[in-house]
């Protein structure tokens, strides 16, 4: 009997996720602001595991974590992590009494979320967050003195912050970020006026943090930086893809020319060539979009996807290279070894690079390591 007809077991895909890259970003954001780090972690650690992420983060220099919802904060206490946690995705009706007693910091922007967590009668940290020109979450300067005021009134509140949201720091011009800058500016002074000592003052994401200093305050939060998305237009910043993929070849096939390949036909083979199967699809998070000139690596070579992407498999157009059943394949890797990361595959399918990582999963599994030099090179 051959190793083939009874190979090791293993899962069909495999998100491999190297904590090491994302604590030389964390020290690569470091090296650059000099200033506190918040390492974001929601949405499972952008894909890559919440608590592991939270944990390697802390270990690298960062000193708070940042979730979106009350539920990923108590899932970070509940694995033993006691460093201060930001959640600003809270509203009246969120376990708000569970996240207090946890010690999360909650982030409030509106009158209502903030009476709530006062009617708790317990001692609560909140950040206050202002809109400065994301127009999307915090306060609008209408609203900011009720939200101050409110904020005074209460015994139980402590406000130990004040925070905003850059909309426009993905372009490098130094300029982009100056109308947030100066009405978070106005924002904290309105503050002080009321008679409220502001805390934590904190207004740079990622983008912020690798480009734009005078947004850097008393804490940068970085989300992406962390995974090693580069999120200024045209620039990088040595940051290393965190997250590799990979399956392996499961079937492959002589075609003769003109065979119509996948649903609908929709590419049909311009010469005799050799298609494998790949058994993953969009019930993986793998973008049906990536069916036109998304490309993998097998054995250190590009080749197309070539087809309608299905739910569980898609199909390469090998050519004439020499390849096997049960070899690799990689889906996402290291661009500095020629293979494709999320940012590829976000410009072939018009998205970014934050909902293709954050989208993968299904029935991939996921393992950690922890590699001590750059990642997969």
């Amino acid at each position: 009997m051959t190793s083939l007809e009874h190979p090791d077991s293993g899962p069909l895909a495999t998100r491999i996720v190297d904590l090491g890259a994302i604590a030389r970003n964390i020290g690569r954001i470091r090296d650059i602001t000099g200033t506190p780090i918040l390492a974001v972690v929601k949405a499972d650690g952008f894909g890559h595991g919440m608590i592991e992420v939270a944990t390697t983060a802390l270990a690298a220099g960062a000193t708070w974590l940042g979730v979106a919802t009350v539920d990923e904060a108590l899932a970070v206490r509940s694995a033993g992590i006691t460093a201060p946690i930001l959640c600003w995705l809270a509203d009246p009706w969120c376990d708000l009494r569970a996240a207090v007693t946890a010690g999360v910091t909650i982030s409030c922007a509106n009158v209502e979320t903030l009476e709530a967590i006062a009617a708790l009668g317990d001692a609560a940290d909140v950040h206050l967050e202002f809109d400065t020109g994301m127009s999307r979450g915090g306060a609008p300067e209408y609203a900011w003195d009720a939200l101050i005021t409110t904020a005074l009134a209460s015994p139980s509140v402590r406000v130990t912050g004040i925070w905003s949201h850059l909309a426009l720091a993905a372009d490098a011009e130094p300029g982009s970020t100056t109308p947030q800058v100066r009405a978070f500016e106005r924002g904290v002074a309105r503050a002080r006026e009321l008679g409220l000592a502001p805390g934590i003052l904190h207004l740079a994401n990622s983008a912020g943090a690798l480009e734009h200093p005078d947004t850097w305050y008393d804490l940068v939060r970085c989300g992406a930086a962390l995974y090693g998305i580069e999120t200024v237009m045209g620039l990088t910043h040595s940051l290393e893809p965190a997250m590799r993929v990979v399956s392996r070849v499961t079937q492959l096939k002589r075609v003769a020319a003109g065979t119509g390949v996948s649903y609908n036909h929709a590419w049909v083979s311009p010469a005799a060539t050799t298609l494998v199967l790949v058994p993953v699809g969009y019930g993986d998070g793998i973008p049906r979009d990536l069916s036109h000139g998304g490309e993998i690596v097998i054995g250190g070579v590009r080749h197309p996807v070539v087809g309608a992407i299905s739910m569980d498999q898609l199909v390469v157009d090998v050519g004439d290279a020499v390849v096997a059943l049960g070899d690799e394949v990689v889906l996402l890797g290291s661009p500095s070894d020629g293979e494709p990361d999320a940012q590829e595959w976000a410009t072939v399918t018009g998205t970014i690079a934050h909902e293709i990582l954050t989208g993968l999963g299904g029935r991939m599994a996921r393992r950690h390591i922890d590699q001590t030099q750059r990642t997969f090179s």
